[in-house]
């Protein structure tokens, strides 16, 4: 299945999920490694019948390529591939309804993962956000945790970093990802890349 067509398919008991889901920012172990998805096949599109990705602010982006995952994707996995993607412009789509995040680098995708978002109380905020800050390690003073990788996102803390991304969890705001795609992920942006977080309504 390709991976736009996964923008249209929300993925399976994530409304149950939202429902039982408890606060994960709180003190916890090292996120455990993950492994990922086997497929890593690539859909490109022609000149002319590329899709069209609108960001919050109304900006377009349009896809050369994007990652064919044939498996369905669960909490804790992710795809990566950026074999023969040239270098260029790095940007990351964020959409909460289908709680995935993708990569894009020279408008091919190059990584998508399954995440965990924030709760109704902490919700995570939409929009789109330059990259402020980077830090391998970070923790967090304000709940007393572990944020591999941590790539922040506001002036309040909202970051994506390493997590347990498992069923049942959820953050007080931030995007949690997988600890091997969080590797993956920093060592492709630099402060200022562009982040679009897309509503769970939408």
């Amino acid at each position: 299945m390709p991976a736009f067509a996964r923008f249209a398919s929300p993925i399976v008991l994530v409304a149950v999920a939202l429902v039982f889901w408890t606060q994960s920012d709180s003190p916890r172990p090292l996120p455990a490694a993950s492994k990922p998805v086997p497929d890593r096949a690539r859909v490109r599109y022609p000149a002319g019948k590329r899709p069209v990705l609108t960001l919050p602010n109304g900006d377009r982006r349009t896809v050369e390529s994007l990652l064919n995952v044939r498996t369905k994707m669960k909490f804790g996995d992710f795809v990566w591939n950026d074999d023969g993607v040239k270098p260029g412009p790095v940007w990351i789509r964020i959409d909460l309804a289908r709680q995935t995040l993708s990569v894009f680098r020279s408008d091919q995708e190059i990584g998508s993962a399954v995440i965990l978002y924030g709760t109704d109380g902490k919700p995570t905020p939409t929009g789109v956000f330059p990259i402020l800050d980077m830090a391998e390690q970070h923790s967090s003073n304000l709940y007393d945790a572990e944020m591999p990788y941590m790539l922040r996102l506001t002036n309040d803390g909202v970051a994506i970093h390493a997590s347990n991304v498992r069923f049942g969890s959820a953050t007080h705001g931030c995007i949690g990802v997988p600890l091997e795609f969080a590797r993956l992920l920093y060592a492709q942006v630099k402060r200022g890349d562009l982040v679009a977080i897309v509503s769970a309504g939408t």
